[in-house]
């Protein structure tokens, strides 16, 4: 098993060797895809960026020189400190096994959950230039963008739903206008999400420990799973971390009280159904998507 180390370690070991000693295999190209429960990093040689045929239905597999994986890295559940931390960390850790220097990089894209803003973008494309050597090209999109790439061979026209630790609902004209839905973290309502389930499933069991709502077996289910032995302990744990993917994990208690017929966790599943399938048709009626594009979704 290949040692872990941080992206400053990989960086001092970079310096420290000869080209020779690291590898010489031709440029690459860094994908990554950013979430609020994983991060992953893709190294791939550049010549297979720039052939489409791997995405073909018949084509060969994409060669996949490394993958690193990590948390985190959305910046409005961790901090932007804590993010970057997170997407330089698997950057290094990629490029490590793969035997590649930084000057070996040809490109590097990275698709995160969090960039809601031309300024996003911006802080974030600042902040690779000062990592990447200056020949390097620099791409930060939201990862819902990569998403509905992903399944349409590249070509942005359509719309894409993604449902995960987080929601948005994302789509592209073939013109290149575009909008979205939802994604803007659970302050501000992800109803639809693994998190906003979550939220409304731990909500539910303090109501019906208050009196204020119906049983519900989520009430057990909950504290079994946490390891709990009373309703107001959720208080603490709650605050404890609020970290989003924390509170997802519990999506599939929820999900398993509804499959067992309790009436609380089938209309939290319910509503939260109609949320994303809003998402998208608000996204859809902006664009006037009707009939045209594609449609994908993301779990």
């Amino acid at each position: 098993m290949m040692q872990r180390y941080t992206a400053r370690e990989i960086w001092d070991m970079e310096e420290r060797q000869s080209p020779r000693a690291v590898g010489c295999g031709g440029s690459v190209v860094l994908g990554v895809d950013g979430g609020a429960s994983n991060t992953v990093c893709v190294c791939i040689p550049a010549t297979a960026a720039m052939d489409m045929s791997p995405f073909a239905d018949d084509g060969p597999p994409l060669p996949i020189l490394a993958r690193a994986v990590a948390g985190c890295s959305n910046q409005n559940s961790v901090g932007e400190d804590r993010a970057r931390e997170t997407l330089e960390r698997v950057m290094a850790q990629a490029l490590h096994k793969a035997r590649r220097r930084r000057s070996s990089v040809a490109a590097v894209c990275l698709a995160v959950a969090g960039v809601n803003h031309p300024i996003d973008q911006h802080r974030m494309l600042d902040w690779l230039s000062e990592i990447f050597p200056s020949h390097v090209k620099l791409f930060v999109e939201n990862d819902a963008v990569a998403a509905l790439a992903s399944g349409t061979m590249g070509k942005l026209h359509g719309c894409v739903l993604i449902a995960g630790t987080g929601t948005i609902a994302y789509g592209f004209t073939s013109d290149g206008r575009d909008a979205r839905a939802a994604g803007a973290g659970p302050v501000l309502g992800d109803w639809g999400s693994g998190y906003g389930i979550s939220a409304q499933a731990l909500t539910a069991v303090i109501r019906a420990y208050d009196g204020r709502g119906p049983e519900t077996v989520l009430t057990n289910n909950i504290l079994d799973f946490l390891g709990l032995e009373s309703p107001d302990e959720l208080i603490g744990w709650t605050y404890e971390d609020q970290s989003w993917a924390r509170i997802a994990d519990i999506l599939p208690v929820v999900v398993e009280s509804a499959v067992g017929g309790d009436e609380v966790a089938n209309k939290i599943l319910h509503n939260s159904v109609g949320e994303l399938a809003s998402s998208v048709k608000a996204v859809v009626q902006r664009l006037a998507l009707s009939g045209e594009g594609e449609l994908g979704t993301s779990f």
